[in-house]
């Protein structure tokens, strides 16, 4: 199931407050009580919501991160005008490092036209799509295999990744907190992406707008590491000033 656009306004309302009722969520978004519950009905199928006895919650957590499936669904239409927008900036004959996360997924697909590419990845998944691309050279890192999305993580990973100085750096993230950190819940996870920005010339963000404000147990980096964010919808505050104070070019993808 793909949400459309009212079902994750319904999902942002309930992450900021934290729970609602159903009464709360239709007058806040205008509709009747029957289409919310049908929404909730829908969402809580595929565990995005969380319902209880009079109202919803999201079932969010600092320390762990949504299934795979979860968050292949979760705004796949925003991430794919993402996955478009940085492809359109990536130019033909440079070397790429992608990470793990289901946004960096919809950006190989994105590329399966680019020629003369370099990738190197630590996600299976994106290492199976861009294989795809006669005109793209795919090397993979090794490390321990999470079975839960095809990511690679550990020591190894962090070891092969530093013989690497690569073009770009294409990372995904779990969660972009107020103070300007860049968060995820797999401190592997979290090591092997570090490694990843700093062995890249240039550092570019992938991050729907549901990341905002998103909580996740350990820091990965800061704004100011990054030079760019493609996004899909204009960041909230206190978004823009860290933006530009930390000089990212922010492209909210159409």
């Amino acid at each position: 199931m793909n949400t459309n656009p009212r079902q994750l306004l319904l999902l942002e309302q309930v992450r900021e407050r934290k729970s609602a009722t159903v009464e709360q969520l239709a007058e806040t978004l205008g509709v009747t009580l029957q289409t919310v519950r049908r929404d909730v009905q829908r969402l809580a199928e595929i565990g995005l919501l969380t319902r209880f006895h009079g109202g919803v919650r999201v079932p969010s957590s600092t320390v762990e991160n949504l299934a795979h499936t979860q968050r292949e669904t979760l705004n796949a239409e925003g991430k794919a005008r993402i996955a478009r927008a940085v492809a359109q900036q990536v130019p033909n004959d440079c070397s790429l490092i992608l990470n793990i996360g289901t946004t960096t997924e919809a950006i190989a697909k994105a590329l399966l036209h680019h020629r003369g590419l370099r990738v190197i990845t630590n996600n299976l998944n994106v290492a199976a799509i861009l294989s795809g691309n006669p005109d793209c050279e795919v090397i993979v890192a090794g490390g321990v295999v999470r079975a839960r999305d095809r990511g690679i993580v550990g020591e190894a990973a962090v070891d092969f990744i530093r013989q690497f100085k690569v073009d770009i750096a294409l990372i995904g993230i779990s969660g972009i907190e107020p103070d300007g950190s860049l968060r995820d819940f797999d401190y592997r996870e979290v090591k092997v992406a570090q490694t990843i920005i700093e062995q890249s010339r240039e550092v570019w963000l992938a991050a729907d707008h549901s990341k905002f404000n998103r909580p996740a147990m350990v820091q990965l980096a800061t704004l100011e590491q990054i030079g760019r964010l493609f996004t899909d919808a204009p960041p909230p505050e206190p978004f823009p000033a860290l933006l530009q104070d930390a000089g990212v070019i922010c492209t909210v993808a159409a």
